[in-house]
């Protein structure tokens, strides 16, 4: 019959201790960095100008299979970013008439970003309080990269998937 989980005594073993209860595993969500997505999703950027159409946005949404595309200057300057809720508003203030519309009259423009320093706790808590899905990453030289609610999640998955291998590989053997 197993034993029921009982908290640890001044009595036992002192080097003995579960996945669940080291100070990597919970302290290592708490650390996990903007930059960790960045290093493993890589940062692929795809932009498009303000002078571009939402019909050639629209496009390049499809292609790309994202969900928001950021909008930069001739130098590569972020000056607005692009997602598919602000195309949907738009087609529900012009029916049949959005795609020839530029993609600057549409684009949010006071985009809020994110270091790569930063901790997923505080992008998540960025994204929730914003309510919006994908939040552009910069740094001193720009922008350099884009992260998703979706990448923040799945991190946080595999993340606990890990711990959970790890520990059966504890109670197993």
């Amino acid at each position: 019959m197993p034993t029921s989980y009982r908290a640890a005594n001044r009595g036992d073993q002192t080097g003995h201790k579960t996945v669940s209860q080291s100070t990597n595993t919970n302290l290592s969500t708490a650390d996990a960095k903007v930059g960790d997505i960045l290093g493993q999703k890589g940062n692929a950027i795809y932009s498009i100008r303000p002078q571009d159409t939402i019909g050639h946005a629209v496009e390049v949404l499809r292609d790309k299979r994202i969900g928001a595309v950021v909008v930069t200057d001739a130098n590569g300057a972020l000056v607005g970013i692009l997602s598919e809720r602000d195309i949907v508003r738009k087609l529900a203030d012009t029916p049949g008439r959005t795609l020839p519309h530029k993609v600057e009259e549409v684009m949010t423009k006071d985009v809020q970003t994110i270091s790569p320093e930063e901790t997923l706790v505080s992008a998540l808590q960025m994204m929730t309080k914003g309510r919006f899905r994908h939040v552009p990453v910069t740094d001193a030289s720009g922008l350099i990269g884009m992260i998703t609610i979706g990448d923040v999640v799945n991190h946080r998955l595999t993340a606990l998937e890990l711990e959970a291998l790890q520990l059966k590989q504890l109670i197993v053997g």
